[in-house]
């Protein structure tokens, strides 16, 4: 059975995320368990966590300042998304470059 387009254009966003550096894993057993993804960069720390496809609020992505201080509770988060998966990794992707695109 084909993909549907919008799975199609997930499984897309979600190789795009791993090009630009992003390493994922199931935090869940099972081919459907949640994916936690996280790239570090030289300036920020960005997690992605994938619980399900097309459900609203279901996926989330974080993005942290890096800094040489110790922060108390942790890195100051810089941005925040909420929503389905297509949402959530097209705001990673395009939005949160590691780097400019013609760097890479």
């Amino acid at each position: 059975m084909a993909d549907s387009p919008e799975l199609a254009a997930a499984k897309r966003l979600l190789d795009e995320a791993k090009d630009q550096g992003f390493r994922f894993e199931r935090v869940a057993p099972g081919e459907d368990g949640p994916l936690r993804g996280v790239r570090d960069t030289p300036k920020h720390r960005d997690e992605i966590y994938l619980a399900g496809f097309a459900a609203p609020e279901s996926c989330t992505a974080i993005r942290r300042r890096r800094s040489s201080l110790i922060v108390p509770g942790g890195l100051p988060i810089t941005a925040r998304v909420t929503g389905d998966a297509l949402t959530v990794l097209h705001t990673v992707v395009s939005d949160w470059l590691a780097c400019p695109r013609n760097n890479r």
